[in-house]
């Protein structure tokens, strides 16, 4: 089942761009989720909850249906890594005026200059990040 990983990331990241593409067509708006969940936060708009609930209900799905083929991990951190890094995840949402998703998949769709320099930039910490806790630590 490992083997097909690839076709199942393929179809998952071919979905992200469709609900993007429909979320643009239907209703004008960029499929950022930080943007979409600092909007919900504030704003309290129903598409915007609705949209949340879906991604969660959808990760649900895919774990429930799914969970055979998904691979095992080997070794979780603790919460107060998981706090921290998703302390700094936000803070580098903020500072990059959007996340992986607002700039990666509709940013780079509409070829905008800004969002491909966050993505190059994101992308390449990703990178460095990587090979230093792998190879350095």
């Amino acid at each position: 089942m490992i083997e097909s990983q690839w076709l199942l990331s393929l179809g998952g990241g071919m979905l992200a761009g469709l609900s993007a593409l429909i979320l643009m067509l239907f209703n004008g708006r960029v499929a950022g989720i930080s943007g979409i969940l600092a909007g919900a936060l504030q704003q309290r708009a129903p598409w915007r909850v609705l949209f949340l609930l879906g991604l969660g209900a959808g990760a649900w799905l895919a774990l429930t249906l799914d969970w055979a083929s998904m691979p095992a991990f080997t070794s979780l951190p603790g919460w107060p890594v998981v706090l921290l890094a998703g302390l700094l995840v936000g803070v580098g949402t903020r500072l990059g005026n959007g996340c992986t998703s607002g700039h990666g998949i509709c940013g780079m769709g509409r070829l905008s200059v800004r969002s491909i320099v966050a993505t190059l930039t994101f992308m390449a910490a990703g990178f460095i990040t990587v090979f230093v806790t792998h190879h350095l630590l």
